[in-house]
């Protein structure tokens, strides 16, 4: 028996079919995602909402037909939000989680920090509620009934359903949600003038495509990549580098500390997260002054220069020089800036600079976690990497290993969301596919 999940990413639409009873990937694909909206404004990010759930229908009904799938499981790109109408079609674009429209200031201050404040709650531009929100206060989308996101949405057209229904680890990403109530808080629903959509703790079917697969609520993100990249969530800590950077822990119980973001994973459970605002970005900035640097002498580079710059991390160390990889800043300190210390006459090497730059990198992920660590009942036991930042990098790996103090494995899987997707589904059907 198969099971099927479907990743709708900001960039591409990935899939991955499951054995059920190995839950080892039989078959993956990946897809040209769809593409932004042209806009005069250059803070809007959207994009076409029912071409990305058609684009998603029709993978999963080329794959679930080729490979019999008994259940399909879904997710996608978080904190972005698409208005649907009361019949459960889509009224306007997939605003995404890029969309700047919420750190706009007419007036009082950008409208994410002043529902920050109202709710007591941290919202950021591109968060759903605070997209909707704007939306509402200047007429658009007034037939709006109610709000999904796009693996919510995905999934209404996949069965049919008319009103969404959210997993809480995807509702909570639209903002406005108290994760320790495992509900939407009343003053956001009022905000949202009761269109924030039904969601529930539990897994759920939303229903069945036309040819009978059922269906089960989409997740989010980056639940369902820790769910499909750590296959013992009690003991194992996930670090995700690739253009952003996240490290997860699973909690027993709610925990509020300004240090990490707390997200519900299932009914019992809750997982940890801490994610850089430059995260891998950091290195792909260093990449591109070299290349720069390299340009001075009239001989521009052929190509990227990560290999190389690999190679040179993983043949030094940093010499006492010491690089903040903060460049965009923190949540709690959007002013805050990166830094470079510790120069001296035998450190100022640019082997030097790329490694300070990958231990600079790993002590932020650290950071968050070692906060994370009095919330668990016990220190994980292995640390679990995924994303191409860290596959490809030995220097990185090994980095990260000293600096956690625990033994690494890469995920053997690289499409980690779409198969925790299908795992999240494949638990409902029973755990085995029985």
């Amino acid at each position: 028996m198969t099971i099927l999940g479907i990743d709708i990413g900001t960039t591409t639409l990935c899939a991955a079919v499951l054995d059920a009873s190995t839950r080892a990937v039989l078959h993956s694909e990946t897809l040209p995602g769809a593409p932004f909206m042209p806009s005069p404004r250059g803070w809007e990010r959207t994009q076409d909402a029912e071409a990305a759930a058609q684009a998603a229908q029709a993978l999963a009904d080329r794959l679930c037909r080729r490979w019999r799938c008994a259940a399909v499981g879904l997710t996608g790109q978080m904190h972005g939000v698409v208005p649907v109408d009361a019949s459960g079609r889509a009224v306007g674009p997939l605003y995404t989680w890029q969309d700047g429209r919420g750190d706009l200031d007419e007036g009082g201050g950008p409208l994410a920090r002043r529902l920050s404040e109202e709710l007591e709650m941290s919202l950021a531009t591109g968060y759903g509620l605070v997209t909707h929100v704007f939306n509402r206060r200047h007429g658009l989308h007034p037939d709006a009934a109610a709000l999904a996101t796009i693996g919510a949405y995905a999934g209404m057209r996949l069965t049919g359903r008319k009103a969404p229904l959210l997993h809480a680890s995807d509702a909570a990403s639209l903002g406005g949600y108290r994760a320790d109530a495992q509900a939407f808080d009343a003053r956001a629903a009022a905000l949202a003038g009761g269109a924030l959509p039904e969601s529930t703790p539990r897994a759920a079917w939303l229903g069945k495509t036309p040819g009978g697969v059922p269906v089960a609520v989409s997740i989010g993100d980056n639940q369902a990549s820790f769910l499909g990249a750590v296959d013992d969530p009690a003991r194992a800590v996930l670090v995700n580098i690739g253009t952003g950077a996240q490290v997860s822990v699973r909690a027993d119980r709610f925990a509020a500390d300004p240090a990490f973001d707390t997200r519900p994973l299932d009914e019992t459970h809750y997982l940890l997260v801490n994610s850089p605002l430059c995260g891998g970005r950091s290195y792909a900035l260093l990449e591109r002054f070299l290349r720069e640097c390299a340009a001075l002498t009239g001989i521009a580079p052929a190509g990227p220069l990560y290999e190389a710059m690999n190679l040179l991390a993983a043949e030094t160390d940093a010499g006492g020089l010491m690089v903040d990889t903060r460049f965009a800043g923190t949540r709690a300190e959007p002013g805050r800036r990166g830094v470079i210390a510790g120069l001296s006459e035998d450190n100022f090497t640019p082997a030097r600079l790329i490694r300070a730059t990958l231990e600079g990198m790993a002590d932020e992920l650290f950071e968050g976690y070692a906060a994370m660590l009095p919330h668990l009942p016990e220190p994980p036991r292995t640390l679990v990497a995924s994303g191409n930042a860290v596959r490809r990098n030995p220097a990185l790996q090994a980095i990260l290993a000293e600096r956690f103090g625990l033994p690494l494995t890469l995920s053997p899987w690289h499409e980690e969301a779409a198969r925790g997707a299908a795992l999240f589904a494949l638990d409902l059907l029973g755990g085995d596919g029985a």
